[in-house]
């Protein structure tokens, strides 16, 4: 296996907690959410541009990368995590980052990841690494938008 394969495997397993026994995406969601523990202490354009930069080269890595080694690990493999923080940083998106953001983030995002309603099955049936990344994209959307609603209302 070249080193090209093992970080592209390296990467798409979150750092390697999608090899975690149980519920690989859940460790890989909860991985998204302990990197986010630093970003309250900045200013919060910076913290939001930070979190947006994350998503977009995240995402172009889950969809280049699952190409990288889809003959050896099929089309949408338990160990790629990387969707999962992709999914759950779309969720905290634009949104404060205290624990109780973060829990109900999390709460959320792995709820619209494994029921999957509206859609985000359909975008799972897309080809390659735009199946495996877009729906959780999609699961972070959804549960973006009812945090944004939490948030309206408690300010």
């Amino acid at each position: 296996m070249s080193s090209s394969t093992r970080t592209w495997k390296f990467l798409l397993s979150g750092f390697g907690t999608g090899w975690l026994p149980l519920a690989p995406g859940t460790w890989g969601a909860a991985l998204a959410t302990l990197l986010l523990l630093p970003l309250p202490y900045l200013p919060p354009p910076y913290a939001t541009l930070i979190l947006t930069v994350a998503i977009l080269v995240f995402t172009w890595i889950g969809i280049i990368g699952s190409a990288h080694v889809a003959d050896e690990w099929g089309e949408d493999p338990s160990q790629t995590v990387i969707d999962e923080m992709v999914g759950l940083w779309v969720t905290l998106l634009g949104l404060p980052l205290g624990w109780p953001w973060l829990l109900g983030g999390f709460l959320l995002f792995r709820f619209f990841d494994i029921v999957k309603p509206l859609g985000i099955r359909q975008a799972e049936k897309l080809e390659g690494g735009w199946g495996i990344m877009l729906d959780d994209v999609l699961a972070g959307v959804y549960g973006n938008l009812v945090l944004q609603i939490v948030f309206l209302t408690v300010s």
